[in-house]
């Protein structure tokens, strides 16, 4: 995993040397450092925190899902361009996830309902955006973002039923008859 990690960051770096598309810094290579030194780190502690194939399929797509959303916002924005702070808003998605996945100490139960908050904070964002209009000059407005929006959310959900079912394997098994 820290092999893959290493080699997309110098994909950039590569790109640079073959096209003027791509111009990263100094900043870009060590935000995206930073992004994914956060993943695989939350990876490894999954896996080394539970065998359950349902607990780390849980956390490995709600760091792809956190991981994606803040590239993108990064890239290009998701309401309007990058540049539109508006796009400042997810910033609270992201929160929302931290703070509950805090509270809940990481374990399946508490991290499904940290992740259902987080897919309704992700949907809130977008009717916020909706009704004030924010990026309504972007292309592909409004269908870009209600687009996004049910990706991120499919993502947040999708994550919080494999918490969910984590939970459930940690059960006692009931008493049969």
């Amino acid at each position: 995993m820290w092999a893959g990690a290493a080699v997309l960051l110098l994909l950039p770096l590569v790109a640079m040397q073959f096209t003027d598309e791509v111009d990263w810094d100094e900043a870009d290579f060590l935000v995206f450092g930073a992004m994914l030194v956060s993943a695989c780190g939350g990876l490894e502690r999954a896996a080394r925190m539970t065998s359950s194939i349902a607990y780390r399929a849980a956390m490995g797509v709600a760091l792809a899902a956190a991981f994606i959303l803040v590239w993108m916002n990064l890239a290009v924005g998701i309401i309007g361009s990058e540049d539109n702070p508006a796009n400042l808003m997810f910033g609270a998605v992201l929160a929302v996830g931290i703070i509950g996945a805090a509270m809940a100490r990481l374990r399946p139960r508490g991290m499904a309902r940290a992740l259902l908050a987080t897919a309704l904070a992700q949907s809130s964002v977008t009717v916020i955006a909706l009704i004030a209009g924010l990026g309504s000059t972007g292309p592909g407005w409004p269908g870009g973002i209600l687009s996004l929006t049910g990706f991120f959310t499919a993502l947040w959900v999708g994550s919080a039923l494999l918490f969910r079912k984590a939970a459930r394997e940690q059960l006692p098994a009931a008493a049969s008859p």
